[in-house]
């Protein structure tokens, strides 16, 4: 079985006062907290970049719709490069670094989920907001 979740992805900014349409996410399970729920999407994101980074096409090229698309995300790229594939585990670690670091927030509607074991209040039409943060330096 799996379970659809709605999430939008900000930094802070000048897209940040723009509308960030939410993006679907399949996965396996039902997170119940949120290390659930940052593991399943670390997990996609994974698996996703994995599958697509040797699928480049010669030529690529962008519609004038994958350009906006890819704006509002705030990267605009033809998706071809080689490499080596992702570390799942290496990839895990770094998403629970990040948020005990503060490196991002996550909200579930507008409650704020502060700690990895915070239970995920699960209503009719909850969407996610992660919120990457900049850091300053100098």
């Amino acid at each position: 079985m799996s379970f659809t979740i709605h999430v939008r992805m900000k930094k802070p900014g000048r897209q940040m006062s723009k509308t960030v349409s939410p993006t679907p996410f399949v996965l396996p399970k039902k997170p119940e907290t949120l290390e659930e729920l940052l593991l399943g999407l670390t997990e996609l994101g994974v698996r996703d970049y994995n599958a697509r980074k040797d699928e480049g096409q010669i030529l690529p090229f962008l519609t004038k719709e994958e350009i906006a698309d890819q704006a509002v995300k705030g990267k605009v790229s033809f998706g071809v490069r080689g490499g080596e594939d992702a570390d799942g585990k290496a990839a895990a670690e770094n998403t629970i670094q990040c948020f005990e670091d503060g490196i991002y927030r996550v909200f579930a509607g507008d409650k704020e989920l502060t700690g990895l074991k915070d239970r995920i209040p699960w209503r009719d039409g909850l969407e996610f907001t992660l919120i990457r943060l900049t850091m300053l330096s100098g």
